[in-house]
């Protein structure tokens, strides 16, 4: 079953993360239950998630931004789109990405954007097969 987020899933998608680029859980604090809150609360801010038999096994962040540019039409951006290691190829991922795509469509965006740190070459084609593409646009980062 594909979904939003609730409040009751973030140990289980503190646990996804784990697949994603984390090394461990983050301490349970003021500052992770505030920022859950941020996040649940947040209408233009949609955390997806593949659950199957109650476990969440993919997962996708999409963002809707709010746009002055392109006849004040917003923009979405997808980020930490996961799949656990044991449900991998199963079409989970890209599922979420679909969902995230009809979010943007319904919130009238003129655009998705996804950046990865991936180079394999099987990764970026799964991202090339979901429609997106990497030669409208260069992406500069500046970590902090």
């Amino acid at each position: 079953m594909i979904r939003e987020a609730r409040k009751e899933d973030l140990e289980a998608i503190l646990e996804l993360y784990l697949n994603l680029h984390e090394d461990s859980i983050p301490e349970h604090n003021d500052h992770l239950t505030n920022t859950w809150d941020q996040i649940i609360n947040d209408p233009n801010h949609h955390l997806i998630v593949y659950e199957i038999d109650g476990r969440l096994v993919s997962s996708c962040v999409c963002v809707i931004i709010p746009n002055m540019s392109r006849n004040v039409r917003p923009y979405a951006f997808v980020e930490n789109v996961v799949t656990h290691a044991d449900y991998r190829r199963h079409g989970y991922a890209g599922a979420c990405l679909n969902y995230a795509k009809e979010i943007a469509q319904k919130e009238n965006c003129y655009k998705m954007m996804l950046l990865t740190g991936s180079k394999r070459p099987e990764t970026l084609r799964f991202y090339e097969n979901a429609g997106y593409n990497s030669n409208d646009k260069t992406a500069f980062i500046q970590w902090l």
